[in-house]
């Protein structure tokens, strides 16, 4: 699935000239220059969560109905907790913008955010009338484009990132 949006991306959405800016969306994103890849580092904290709570008498702090210690001189304060919501058991806990402190996993029932749902396979249901493969359409286009010498921006190996199968992973 994953090819195949990049297939139409390339094929048909970066390609078209938009009707209000009068360009091509690669063309106007090219047009500053190569993309620089941000830190690794700098991504995972842009997408953590943040909440405010109130350091109970007994230096702890509930989390989705996990609790944790924390530090005792921040007992009655309001403290920030940061984390990434897919694993709760790594909370930082910040004050005034600096970082105190870590929780510590007092008792964990929950790993996960409430709102992280696991995937269930999904059937596809009965269709009426025959099925148009859009998609299979657009790849066909793709790969003989290929063909003709345009880039083909999937493929490209970027430093800093290393091949495993059809993806490219960071390395650090």
């Amino acid at each position: 699935m994953n090819d195949d949006f990049s297939a139409w991306a390339e094929q048909v959405a970066n390609t078209r000239v938009h009707s209000e800016t009068k360009a091509a969306p690669i063309a106007r994103f090219l047009a500053a220059g190569p993309p620089q890849l941000p830190d690794a580092q700098v991504v995972r904290e842009a997408f953590r969560w943040s909440v405010m709570r109130r350091v109970t008498k007994t230096a702890t702090v509930s989390l989705y109905a996990n609790r944790y210690e924390v530090d005792p001189g921040l007992v009655g304060r309001n403290v920030e907790l940061r984390f990434d919501p897919e694993d709760l058991s790594v909370i930082d806990v910040v004050t005034n913008g600096v970082t105190i402190c870590q929780a510590a996993p007092f008792k964990i029932g929950r790993h996960v955010h409430p709102s992280v749902k696991k995937e269930e396979p999904r059937s596809i249901g009965e269709q009426d009338g025959p099925l148009i493969d859009y998609l299979g359409l657009v790849r066909i286009a793709d790969d003989e484009a290929k063909g003709s010498g345009r880039i083909d921006f999937r493929e490209i190996k970027l430093p800093g990132f290393e091949e495993t199968g059809t993806e490219q992973s960071e390395t650090m």
